[in-house]
């Protein structure tokens, strides 16, 4: 569809983000998403405790979505202004397939909770590498909502987090290329 994902290599070294607002239809249809999702499973997870959940937010809920992010918000910001509040409408909107992906920790588990939430980030991660290995493209969103109580309580309850929204659908235009790190920035050598 957009770049050669024909070797596991190439795949990694070409997923890029797509910015949801410029998702568009066709997204992943059922058996796609469920595909992508196990992929997003298959994540390293210490102690084998699935610390994470993806729930799947259908077209026919957007709009609730919708209502729920822009009453927490007012609920917390009531002096924000209409325009504020009205982006969170769009935000629930953006691309044809949302799927927000829930750290779920297992206290009374001797691993410890940051690793837990390691996984989880790379379970929404891997979201991302099978959307893009099925020729989709995705963007992975926190923002307020990601942040708010409200929100999360919508889909879990403490001590869940919302990791993030991650937007699945088809570019609508080339997607952009970032600039990447400079390696020798970020890389180096312990000399121990």
């Amino acid at each position: 569809m957009f770049n050669d994902r024909s070797t596991p290599l190439s795949l990694l070294l070409t997923r890029r983000s797509g910015k949801p607002r410029d998702l568009v239809a066709p997204g992943p249809d059922a058996d796609e998403l469920d595909t992508i999702l196990r992929v997003a499973a298959r994540t390293p997870d210490h102690g084998k405790l699935a610390p994470w959940r993806f729930v799947i937010v259908q077209q026919d809920r957007r709009d609730a979505l919708a209502r729920l992010i822009a009453d927490a918000y007012r609920e917390e910001r009531p002096a924000a202004p209409d325009s504020e509040v009205a982006a969170f409408s769009q935000f629930a909107h953006q691309a044809p397939t949302l799927v927000v992906t829930l750290s779920s920790p297992q206290l009374a588990s001797s691993i410890p909770v940051w690793e837990q939430e390691l996984s989880a980030g790379a379970a929404a991660m891997n979201l991302n590498h099978g959307a893009h290995a099925l020729g989709y493209a995705a963007g992975w969103l926190t923002g307020w909502p990601a942040f708010s109580d409200r929100v999360r309580d919508a889909f879990g309850q403490a001590p869940e987090r919302i990791v993030g929204f991650t937007f699945i659908g088809t570019p609508s235009r080339p997607l952009d290329e970032r600039p990447r790190p400079d390696m020798s920035r970020i890389v180096s050598r312990w000399g121990g």
